[in-house]
């Protein structure tokens, strides 16, 4: 069983690596509208053309009709009959059905349309699908684990406007000001484009806990980095203490190969490994990447945000969408160093980090900082 990792203390600085590969093509501020085509060249429908409140979206011929007339506004839905795509009962389990109901501006409405033709409901981190992988007339549509299969592969009508620029809440310029002092391996377009690995990083809830989640992500980073500074682990000496020759694939990179790299510091031979398998990058054998592949550097770090509870009870993204506070960030990224008035100094840089960088997109830092 892979235990937690622990990320490193502020005065044993683990550096990072920063920037990611695939780009994630989302809905700029002009509509588009068109039909999704999909498995076996079908439509996405809406049965007989109705706009009632709670009617089944499905797979159907293409036949041109409203029912199969969909916008992209560039607000995160997509429309049709003047109504959005929603996910019945706002359950984020896979085979939770789809159907068109009232635009509210819930999560459960929200859609990315990446680069890869997946349809994703960030909530979820989700994609839509045809049930069973059917191309039958009528097959009704749902979420499920994004897998690459071609039942979850869509020709959507992407926003216009030009170009594909970043949804991501954060500007360049806000982000400069920032890290005044960043290293230059850890570029903003590095970052935009890594957030297609976690489509629902701060792209979840109101803009107010999008906001929040962001603020709360780069102020830990911030911490862990020394301002975006480091890309490598200060202290070598610890290098050799980072393999668990328990695990059964050991260390095959070597003993002392697996130190801290990243935004968060990722380290262990047993992280690199669930990283890896994860991202879909050989990282076991080859953790360099980390240090030497901006793009890469930047996925381990929304991984153990997106994906970690370290040793707290929730990951930093759900604690942040759930508004349980700043606070169980920290304790999810480094608790049993710093919370419970372990090191409250360290907890304090965190928290300082944060308010700033609220400050600096307008938003309220919300409750429960502290761990």
């Amino acid at each position: 069983m892979r235990r937690p990792r622990f990320l490193g203390r502020f005065a044993v600085l683990t550096a990072l690596s920063a920037a990611l590969t695939t780009l994630l093509t989302v809905t700029p501020a002009q509509a588009a509208s068109g039909s999704i085509t999909g498995l076996a060249g079908k439509c996405v429908d809406v049965a007989g053309a109705s706009s009632a409140n709670g009617t089944a979206v499905q797979l159907y011929d293409c036949n041109g009709t409203g029912a199969q007339i969909w916008s992209n506004p560039g607000d995160g839905t997509l429309r049709a009959l003047g109504k959005c795509l929603d996910i019945v009962d706002r359950s984020t389990a896979d085979g939770a059905t789809v159907q068109l109901w009232d635009c509210g501006g819930s999560s459960n409405q929200q859609w990315v349309v990446s680069g890869a033709n997946d349809i994703v409901n960030p909530a979820a981190n989700k994609c839509l699908d045809v049930t069973g992988n059917n191309s039958a007339n009528g097959t009704r549509l749902q979420i499920w684990t994004c897998s690459g299969g071609a039942n979850q592969k869509w020709s959507a009508p992407t926003s216009g406007g030009g170009g594909t620029p970043s949804r991501f809440v954060v500007t360049e310029g806000q982000f400069n000001q920032m890290f005044p002092g960043r290293n230059s391996f850890y570029t903003y377009s590095g970052l935009t484009a890594a957030l297609s690995a976690y489509p629902g990083f701060a792209n979840t809830g109101s803009d107010t806990v999008k906001k929040q989640e962001a603020a709360a992500f780069l102020a830990n980073v911030n911490h862990e980095t020394g301002g975006l500074v480091h890309i490598v682990e200060q202290n070598t000496a610890n290098y050799p203490h980072y393999c668990d020759w328990g695990q059964p694939y050991g260390c095959p990179a070597g003993q002392a190969a697996y130190y801290g790299r990243g935004p968060i510091q990722l380290s262990w031979n047993f992280n690199y490994k669930a990283a890896g398998d994860a991202l879909g990058i050989d990282l076991l054998n080859n953790p360099w990447l980390v240090q030497n592949d901006a793009a890469v550097a930047w996925k381990t770090g929304l991984w153990y945000w997106n994906t970690q509870n370290g040793p707290g009870t929730m990951t930093p993204h759900n604690a942040m969408v759930n508004q349980a506070g700043f606070g169980q960030t920290i304790r999810s990224i480094n608790g049993s160093l710093e919370c419970d008035g372990k090191n409250p100094a360290q907890v304090q840089s965190r928290v300082d980090a944060y308010n700033h960088f609220t400050s600096i997109l307008g938003v309220s830092p919300g409750s429960n900082l502290y761990c």
